[in-house]
């Protein structure tokens, strides 16, 4: 199974924001949106970078709350780590654990985006491969194979 799998189930919605805008811009757009990270994209389709929960509040435990007035592209992370649709799902398990990150962006081979996987996307579809296997593996036990 690969990140399209996943993005056929769930879409490819990505919510971006431009790099200009406030923290507080981001917040009320994270609040709405109900994701954890966005895309930040001066055009809505290049990638220039990502501002997560976490990079917000790292900004206001230094900042306080004048942090909400400065600028997404002063907190964004700009060397963002992406997949591409045919990745496996399995390698994004292991780089994703590894890398500690729980929002990686879906890019096509001219590096547009094209959606965003989730480290809960990623849990819920690989609890749903399990559930599936052990239905599969009961019914085998039990003699239901048709």
């Amino acid at each position: 199974m690969n990140v399209q799998t996943i993005l056929s189930a769930k879409g490819s919605d990505v919510a971006t924001i431009d790099p200009a805008a406030t923290l507080a811009d981001a917040v009320s757009t994270l609040r709405e949106r109900g994701f954890g990270a966005l895309v930040a994209s001066a055009d809505g389709t290049s990638l220039d970078g990502i501002v997560s929960e976490r990079d917000i509040v790292r900004s206001l435990a230094v900042d306080g709350p004048a942090a909400l007035d400065t600028t997404v592209s002063t907190v964004m992370s700009v060397e963002v780590i992406t997949c591409r649709s045919s990745d496996r799902i399995e390698s994004l398990m292991s780089m994703m654990t590894e890398r500690r990150i729980r929002h990686l962006p879906v890019v096509d081979d001219g590096g547009a985006i094209s959606g965003m996987i989730s480290i809960g996307d990623v849990v819920k579809f690989r609890l749903q491969q399990l559930e599936q296997e052990n239905s599969q593996l009961h019914d085998y036990i039990q003699g239901n194979v048709g």
